[in-house]
């Protein structure tokens, strides 16, 4: 499911410079730190479908690279980019990934854009923040409608979404997990 639970504000985010990134060598023992919060929580790491079966980080960033240019993949996948909300160029905040193009399932549920905060540095306004940069990223490679949704229980990710534009147009049930998800369109 997109969206990710940050209202509810600990705060403002921490001072610095906020910035989408690709995924790098230079982030591995930060991007594994970020690995065990969402352990800790009992969280999975999203997207999971991207992950190696072992911590082999090289393995992980070379999957990442295939998928963003559409290789290797099953034909019922898009190419998808997945980029690190990054703190002044060190500390990783959350995780975002980009759909170029929507098949018929990412039409129902899924959409063109999916994001989680670490749990360490949520309810601080970053998951505002990192839908707002993904839908610049979006609006560079030329996408103009971008669909969003997330569960229709989740009401931090729904004022997410709406503070950067959404506009719910529907509810349907998940064709995976049963639920009731909220499907918002952005205009960009």
């Amino acid at each position: 499911m997109n969206g990710d639970t940050d209202a509810m504000a600990k705060g403002p985010a921490e001072p610095g410079r906020l910035e989408l990134v690709a995924p790098a060598e230079r982030f591995e023992t930060e991007f594994w730190a970020m690995w065990d919060e969402y352990v800790e929580a009992g969280e999975r790491y999203e997207p999971r479908s991207l992950l190696p079966p072992t911590k082999d980080f090289p393995a992980y960033l070379h999957r990442l690279a295939r998928t963003a240019q559409g290789t290797g993949r099953l034909p019922s996948r898009v190419p998808m980019s997945v980029l690190w909300l990054v703190r002044d160029e060190s500390a990783i905040v959350g995780t975002c990934y980009l759909r170029w193009q929507l098949t018929p399932a990412l039409k129902h549920e899924g959409g063109h854009v999916g994001y989680k905060i670490r749990p360490s540095q949520r309810r601080r306004g970053y998951g505002t923040r990192i839908l707002a940069l993904a839908l610049e990223e979006l609006r560079e490679k030329g996408i103009r409608r971008v669909l969003v949704t997330c569960n229709s229980d989740n009401s931090p990710s729904a004022r997410i979404i709406e503070k950067n534009g959404g506009q719910l147009e529907n509810r349907v049930i998940s064709r995976i997990s049963g639920k009731d998800v909220s499907r918002y369109w952005i205009d960009l």
